[in-house]
């Protein structure tokens, strides 16, 4: 396989067991070595009491790229750490697209970058998250002739 097909692999086989994902009704419109992009809507149960994205969501949509990501090479990968600062605010029916990409991948530690942006372009929040790879474990079972 190549990586990108690699990549597509390892987005499908991950989206068909990640239930928080789907019951947030996240869509995966890019995927590739070390990227990924997610797109997410914000509904009326996401708001919190200033009638805003909960913070909590934005988090969610953010780990969420990071982990794709970052599991792009079929080598099964965590995080390690993150840090979010929150820039404006997510409304009521805005579409929050989170972009993450490798920055750095060193042994068994990564960093990722995801921008989490409103459909307009307007900067909503910064992620950052650190990765921990598990070597000789593979985020999804591995095709035959993706081991060759």
């Amino acid at each position: 396989m190549t990586p990108q097909q690699t990549a597509e692999h390892v987005r499908d086989g991950m989206l068909a067991r990640d239930r928080a994902a789907r019951n947030l009704a996240m869509r995966i419109t890019h995927i590739a070595p070390g990227e990924a992009t997610i797109e997410m809507a914000v509904r009326d149960d996401m708001l919190n009491g200033f009638d805003t994205c909960h913070g909590g969501y934005i988090t969610t949509l953010g780990d969420t790229a990071f982990a794709y990501a970052c599991n792009t090479r079929n080598e099964m990968t965590v995080a390690s750490g993150l840090s979010v600062d929150f820039v404006a605010p997510g409304r009521p029916g805005d579409v929050l697209v989170a972009e993450a990409k490798e920055q750095s991948q060193a042994g068994r530690t990564g960093v990722y970058d995801v921008t989490i942006r409103n459909a307009q372009g307007q900067l909503i929040a910064l992620f950052r998250g650190k990765s921990y790879t598990v070597k000789g474990k593979p985020t999804v079972p591995v095709l035959s002739a993706e081991s060759a």
